[in-house]
């Protein structure tokens, strides 16, 4: 038997390019891998599946909903297409309404353009009205954002620095209250009757969100039902507010505020036609202050250091509990602007009703945007979304409101939960990265644990043991197998002696190489 050569020359030394090894495919197959897991691993995916599931399960109530699509089922062996053709028009019409109410509304630009084309209209005369209808739905899809957004950015201030807020409600009520109060009570000079209003907003809602954080920081209260409570108390001092004159005036006898003064009103963007207004600009700057205040300010790093280790940041000289009174007032006075935003620029007045939704779903929108600003803001965008979408789908289709109330829940509960979308999606080993290097080792084990066997030859057993096992020298000296890797010099010692020669010791057994999936997998 040749014995192939062990000396040679380096690659690219003294060499042709033949001799060169080829390059190893494994490096390109495990950095593959490694996409893919991080990929896996990402909150990205769970997201977008959240999203699909969601829509999926809403699908299905859809249909239950749906009688004519109930009618078919019926029938459905005697013509099974009717069932799937209704379940397909039931379901892309639902979705394709919300999309409609909540994006861009084709057919009523289409109508639109029509209208003015019949009326003798063309070129731009025909664009601009058909823009405008169509167009329309974004625009309330943003006006129901802005709000949205920065009470969002409050909430996530509180999440990032490990207090769980859920005084929203409260706190917003108290910034529109004063803010309203503001508008409608003082006559000022336009910039500063906006300003001052918006300030005074900001400052009541801090206040509000201080009192919890000064209960967590001086008598350790829990803030979650502090929070809770003051949200309450500012429900009711809102109720009370508008059965006094100081808040209704001389209409006495309907619990509203008089309207704010038009220098108080935040300025509509698109004309008196839309309400859309400046308050936009203001969700964005919350979006910028956050991620300035969290990632750039000194203030932001004592907040993420206790949000992380508390312990570590009192050991570092970061005060518990002066950080946890400045996370609610700031987070506070987030959720204050946000009340002040929709009183001045949607609301204009003053109502029991004037908070809404709007600060139990700022919690659902920073804990779904991760309490990132960029995932505040599309998170925020994508409820306001479903907000206004539901209501045209509700009009245009018959689908219950409701539906989307069932959707943002499902959403909420699929990405508080990563290991149960990635175990839909056959992602499971992903949460748990040793799980198939353990399987591999096992099924090597139990291979080696198989009694070896000899061919009819005589030949030496094979696949008795493990690689990395140790190996007896009593059994190589016997003339069994010393190692199941492969042996370069055909079974020829170095001392050219053959097998007979005697040796210094017992040889150690060739080590296996490192399985590089192994490694990564168990990291």
């Amino acid at each position: 038997m040749t014995t192939p050569s062990v000396s040679g020359t380096a690659p690219g030394v003294g060499g042709s390019v033949a001799d060169a090894p080829p390059p190893p495919a494994e490096d390109a197959e495990s950095a593959l891998a490694r996409t893919l897991q991080s990929l896996a691993r990402s909150d990205l995916l769970v997201v977008v599946m959240a999203f699909v599931f969601a829509f999926l399960i809403g699908s299905v109530l859809i249909v239950i909903a749906d009688e004519d699509v109930r009618a078919t089922f019926g029938y459905f062996f005697a013509r099974p297409g009717d069932a799937v053709v209704a379940v397909w028009q039931s379901v892309t019409q639902a979705y394709g309404a919300m999309f409609r109410g909540a994006v861009f509304d084709a057919p009523g630009a289409a109508r639109a353009a029509e209208s003015v084309r019949e009326a003798g209209g063309s070129g731009t005369y025909v664009l601009l009205p058909a823009l405008t209808a169509g167009l329309r739905p974004l625009t309330e899809t943003l006006t129901i954002a802005t709000p949205l957004i920065i009470a969002a950015a409050g909430m996530a201030v509180s999440f990032r620095a490990g207090l769980f807020n859920i005084g929203g409600t409260g706190q917003l009520i108290v910034g529109a209250m004063a803010a309203g109060y503001i508008g409608f009570a003082l006559d000022l000079p336009g910039v500063v009757h906006l300003l001052l209003a918006l300030l005074v907003g900001v400052i009541a809602g801090g206040l509000w969100g201080g009192i919890a954080g000064f209960l967590k920081a001086r008598f350790g209260a829990n803030e979650v039902i502090s929070t809770i409570m003051l949200n309450w108390i500012a429900t009711y001092l809102l109720a009370f507010a508008l059965k006094t004159a100081a808040f209704t005036g001389a209409n006495q006898s309907q619990p509203t505020s008089p309207s704010v003064g038009e220098n108080a009103q935040l300025p509509l963007l698109l004309g008196t036609g839309f309400r859309l207004h400046a308050g936009l600009f203001l969700a964005a700057g919350a979006v910028v202050l956050l991620w300035w205040l969290m990632s750039r300010s000194t203030l932001g790093f004592h907040f993420r250091a206790v949000g992380s280790n508390p312990r570590a940041a009192r050991f570092a000289g970061i005060s518990t509990s002066r950080t946890a009174f400045l996370t609610l007032a700031v987070a506070g006075g987030l959720v204050g602007l946000a009340g002040a935003v929709h009183v001045l620029g949607t609301e204009r007045r003053l109502t029991e009703g004037v908070a809404g939704n709007i600060g139990f779903d700022a919690i659902t929108v920073a804990l779904l945007g991760r309490s990132g600003p960029v995932g505040i803001a599309l998170a925020g965008l994508l409820f306001a979304g479903l907000s206004t979408g539901g209501r045209f789908m509700e009009t245009n289709q018959g689908v219950p409101l409701d539906l989307v109330s069932v959707i943002q829940v499902l959403v909420v509960l699929f990405i508080a939960a990563p290991p149960l979308v990635r175990t839909l999606i056959g992602l499971r080993h992903v949460d748990h990265p040793g799980a198939s290097a353990r399987v591999r080792r096992a099924l090597r084990a139990r291979t080696a644990a198989v009694p070896a066997t000899v061919d009819a030859s005589g030949a030496a057993p094979v696949g008795g043991h493990r690689a990395e096992d140790p190996v007896d020298p009593r059994a190589a000296s016997d003339g069994g197998p010393a190692s199941d890797g492969d042996d370069p010099t055909g079974g020829v010692t170095p001392s050219g002696g053959g097998g007979d020669a005697p040796s210094a010791g017992p040889a150690p057994a060739p080590e296996r190489g490192a399985d590089p999936t192994d490694a990564q997998e168990d990291a």
